[in-house]
Protein backbone atom coordinates (compact mmCIF):
# COMPACT_ATOMS: atom_id res chain seq x y z
CA UNK A 1 0.00 0.00 0.00
CA UNK A 2 1.43 2.85 -1.21
CA UNK A 3 0.96 6.37 1.33
CA UNK A 4 -0.87 8.13 -0.86
CA UNK A 5 -4.15 6.28 -0.23
CA UNK A 6 -3.29 5.45 3.25
CA UNK A 7 -6.26 6.80 5.13
CA UNK A 8 -5.65 8.92 8.15
CA UNK A 9 -6.92 5.89 10.92
CA UNK A 10 -4.65 3.93 8.40
CA UNK A 11 -1.65 5.92 9.26
CA UNK A 12 -2.94 5.97 13.05
CA UNK A 13 -3.09 2.37 13.21
CA UNK A 14 0.58 1.80 11.87
CA UNK A 15 1.94 4.10 14.45
CA UNK A 16 0.86 2.37 17.42
CA UNK A 17 3.79 0.81 19.50
CA UNK A 18 5.44 3.17 18.41
CA UNK A 19 6.46 6.79 19.96
CA UNK A 20 3.58 9.88 19.24
CA UNK A 21 3.84 13.97 20.21
CA UNK A 22 0.74 15.02 20.34
CA UNK A 23 -0.61 18.53 20.49
CA UNK A 24 -3.67 19.62 22.29
CA UNK A 25 -6.06 22.08 21.76
CA UNK A 26 -5.47 23.78 24.42
CA UNK A 27 -1.57 23.96 23.91
CA UNK A 28 -0.74 21.18 26.01
CA UNK A 29 1.50 18.07 24.58
CA UNK A 30 2.02 14.89 25.40
CA UNK A 31 4.92 12.30 24.13
CA UNK A 32 4.64 8.66 24.72
CA UNK A 33 3.98 5.42 23.40
CA UNK A 34 0.56 5.38 21.35
CA UNK A 35 -0.68 1.84 23.26
CA UNK A 36 -4.43 1.96 21.17
CA UNK A 37 -7.04 4.10 20.03
CA UNK A 38 -10.63 4.81 18.98
CA UNK A 39 -13.13 5.68 15.56
CA UNK A 40 -13.22 8.71 17.47
CA UNK A 41 -9.46 9.43 18.18
CA UNK A 42 -9.26 9.27 21.60
CA UNK A 43 -6.11 7.69 22.03
CA UNK A 44 -4.14 5.61 25.02
CA UNK A 45 -0.63 6.72 25.58
CA UNK A 46 2.17 5.13 27.75
CA UNK A 47 5.20 6.38 29.40
CA UNK A 48 3.79 10.14 28.97
CA UNK A 49 5.66 13.19 29.23
CA UNK A 50 3.03 16.04 29.68
CA UNK A 51 4.51 19.50 28.50
CA UNK A 52 2.57 22.49 29.62
CA UNK A 53 3.78 26.20 28.66
CA UNK A 54 2.58 27.07 32.18
CA UNK A 55 3.85 24.51 34.15
CA UNK A 56 6.79 22.17 32.67
CA UNK A 57 6.83 18.52 32.11
CA UNK A 58 5.10 16.43 34.08
CA UNK A 59 5.89 12.07 33.74
CA UNK A 60 3.02 10.13 33.57
CA UNK A 61 2.49 6.44 33.39
CA UNK A 62 -0.59 6.11 31.28
CA UNK A 63 -3.33 8.36 29.66
CA UNK A 64 -6.58 9.07 27.85
CA UNK A 65 -6.58 11.58 25.47
CA UNK A 66 -9.85 12.58 23.81
CA UNK A 67 -10.03 13.24 20.29
CA UNK A 68 -12.14 16.00 20.02
CA UNK A 69 -9.45 18.01 21.73
CA UNK A 70 -6.63 16.95 19.33
CA UNK A 71 -5.18 19.21 17.73
CA UNK A 72 -2.02 17.65 15.97
CA UNK A 73 -0.44 14.14 15.81
CA UNK A 74 3.56 14.20 15.12
CA UNK A 75 4.09 10.39 14.63
CA UNK A 76 7.67 9.58 16.11
CA UNK A 77 7.85 13.14 17.50
CA UNK A 78 9.37 13.46 20.70
CA UNK A 79 8.51 17.28 21.67
CA UNK A 80 11.62 18.64 21.41
CA UNK A 81 12.01 19.12 17.66
CA UNK A 82 12.32 22.54 16.21
CA UNK A 83 10.16 23.42 13.18
CA UNK A 84 11.75 25.49 10.37
CA UNK A 85 11.00 29.22 11.02
CA UNK A 86 10.64 28.79 14.74
CA UNK A 87 12.95 30.92 16.88
CA UNK A 88 15.24 29.11 19.56
CA UNK A 89 15.23 32.25 21.27
CA UNK A 90 11.52 33.00 21.53
CA UNK A 91 11.76 29.54 23.54
CA UNK A 92 14.16 30.53 25.61
CA UNK A 93 11.91 33.97 27.09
Amino acid sequence: MTTENLLPLELIDKCVGSPIWVIMNSGKEFTGKLLGFDDYVNMVLIDVTEIDPNEGKIHLPKILLNGNNICMMIPGGDGETKFEGEDEDEEEE
